[in-house]
């Protein structure tokens, strides 16, 4: 490390430490207290700013889920991330103008660090590198009555009654996209392998069928979604492994995968979803192998998704050769009049 001369009795960035030793000890101050230490010195702040620094602590991030989560008791919105590997939460700085219309979506870049807030007016980013958040996006975004978004591939898709915007975080800027010609009274999304599955699902009184449209985001084209898929999703869903998966909501009914070949939603094999501490209502979201559910009070169930080969089909009926098995972080009992309104994991 290279500091500036005449500074040199602040050249040591612990006292007593080599440099070497006192850098492995910044990297690993835990999420989000990396953006709080650049503040102890000028010394801190250049090492922690340093892009050799920061390439190193990429390679030791690793997933935090954030949730937006309504106070029932006070009707305010704040974020809180969830560390899983030590069950520790961190709550985030309020986002810009509160006073604005309510969020009416959200998406991460996990690979990046970014969360995204859309709304009728702006859209808000989230880095956990810095721990700030900002006003994104330059002209161009449709404003929707009703929205959806999610990140795909590096990007983010937004979708409602007023079509289709694409946001560039590298140029910042939004694109709009091809015309959604169906119409959705509500909006449910899940990207998956370069794909935004969205439908309405099934809801009260039930007395109409499911309508849903795909997006493929390379050619900037809708089709109708597959008839099996659209009349099946009942539940929650969530993307794993480029793969889309459904919790139920109601029932004991196991997790499912769609099959895209044969057009129908399989059971999973593995434990049932942990229905007795994880209430309703729940929102879901994820990540490599691993799917995330949020739940009221927050607790976290974490399902790890494996492919397994000459299983033994302990679920009914099974088709599909994946297994999951859930884990479950309890929030503490000051969380419990919290419920979840959006969750998004990242690297952090």
């Amino acid at each position: 490390m290279v500091y500036f001369e005449g500074e040199k009795e602040h050249r040591d960035l612990i006292p007593g430490l080599p440099n070497e030793v006192a850098e492995l000890c910044l990297l690993h101050v835990p999420y989000p207290y990396q953006a709080l230490s650049r503040s102890v010195s000028s010394t801190w702040n250049r090492a922690i700013t340093n892009p050799s620094f920061i390439f190193s602590k990429k390679t030791l991030s690793h997933p935090n889920l954030f949730v937006l989560a309504f106070h029932s008791q006070t009707g305010k919105l704040q974020w809180q991330a969830l560390d899983p590997s030590s069950a520790r939460w961190f709550l985030l700085p309020q986002m810009p103008s509160p006073e604005d219309t309510m969020p009416l979506a959200c998406a991460a870049l996990p690979r990046q660090g970014k969360l995204f807030v859309v709304n009728g007016t702006k859209t808000l980013t989230y880095r956990a590198a810095t721990n700030q958040w900002s006003v994104a996006g330059g002209p161009g975004r449709r404003e929707f009555e009703f929205v959806a978004a999610e990140g795909v591939e590096g990007k983010i898709v937004a979708v409602g009654r007023g079509g289709t915007s694409v946001y560039d975080p590298e140029s910042n800027t939004w694109q709009e996209g091809s015309e959604l010609e169906g119409e959705l009274e509500r909006y449910e999304a899940v990207a998956a392998g370069g794909r935004v599955y969205v439908t309405e699902g099934w809801w009260w009184p039930f007395m109409f069928r499911p309508r849903g449209w795909v997006y493929e985001m390379e050619r900037d084209t809708w089709q109708e979604m597959g008839i099996g898929m659209r009349e099946g999703w009942s539940g929650v869903g969530v993307a794993v492994g480029g793969r889309v998966f459904m919790i139920a909501e109601y029932g004991d009914s196991p997790v499912k995968v769609y099959d895209e070949v044969h057009d129908t939603w399989c059971p999973v094999a593995g434990g049932r979803f942990p229905r007795e501490v994880m209430k309703k209502p729940f929102c879901a979201t994820g990540l490599d192998d691993r799917i995330y559910v949020a739940s009221c009070g927050l607790n976290v169930a974490i399902g790890i998704v494996e492919k397994v080969s000459n299983m033994e089909q302990d679920v009914k009926g099974s088709t599909a050769d994946l297994c999951v098995t859930w884990q479950v972080v309890e929030a503490p009992r000051a969380f419990r009049e919290f419920s979840p309104c959006s969750c998004q994991v990242m690297y952090a």
